[in-house]
Parts: structure tokens; sequence; C-alpha cells
């Protein structure tokens, strides 16, 4: 691993298999480990963060358990698909999530779950 991919990983290594409770039936379940970094996973990092409604389904997820198509573009593009991504909700494919380093995953990910407590909590 090298660079910047580097910034956080032992914080995310440490939050495998954490179960976190968001009130109202609501859960995170976070889980990575480690694997040899490879072109796909530069970070060397396989990692799954979700959030679950009360009856267990997913409801937001980032992970890089497979590689997506970007919106729009061809399915012969030539490109490399990216791995990281995230699911905005349960029948959602997945978008690309640029992956910058851990602390910024977790980050972006509790603040999107915020922002989806929120909504299902007003709805």
């Amino acid at each position: 691993m090298m660079g910047h991919h580097v910034e956080g990983i032992s914080t995310l290594l440490d939050l495998h298999e954490q179960i976190i409770d968001q009130g109202g039936g609501y859960w995170i379940k976070i889980e990575a480990w480690q694997v040899p970094a490879t072109a796909d996973i530069p970070h060397g990092v396989r990692y799954s963060l979700t959030l679950h409604e009360p009856y267990g389904k997913r409801i937001l997820g980032y992970d890089n358990a497979h590689a997506v198509k970007p919106p729009g573009k061809s399915r012969f593009s030539g490109k490399r698909l990216p791995y990281d991504h995230r699911h905005r909700h349960a029948s959602d494919k997945g978008v690309p999530y640029e992956f910058e380093d851990a602390h910024q995953l977790l980050s972006d990910f509790f603040k999107e779950a915020d922002r989806v407590l929120e909504e299902v909590r007003q709805s």
C-alpha cells in the first residue's frame, strides 16, 4: 500500500464486524479485512459499510465487492470498472465512489447514513 490510501486503514480494520445501533431499530454493520493490493483494490482492504432498516433490509451501502458500470457509459468503453462504490437504496446496483482514504470513506458513509436516517424519520 502506498501514499494516501494508507490513511485510516487500521481504524477501518479495527471496526470489522461492528454492529452500531442507530435507534428506532436501524443499525449499521461494518466489515473490513485486509487482502493483497491489486489494481482493482489498491488500498488492500475489502470493505462493506451498510445501514439497515428494522427488518434487516439494506437501505445504504458502501463497498468494493464488485465492479460497477459508471452511469451513462457504454459497457464496451474499454475502461477498468471501479470496485469502490455505494448503493443509495436496496435495489441500486451501485454508483462509483472515489476512494481517497479510509478516514474519508468512514466520514462519507456516516454523513450519508445520518442523512438517510433523517429522511426516514421525517416520512
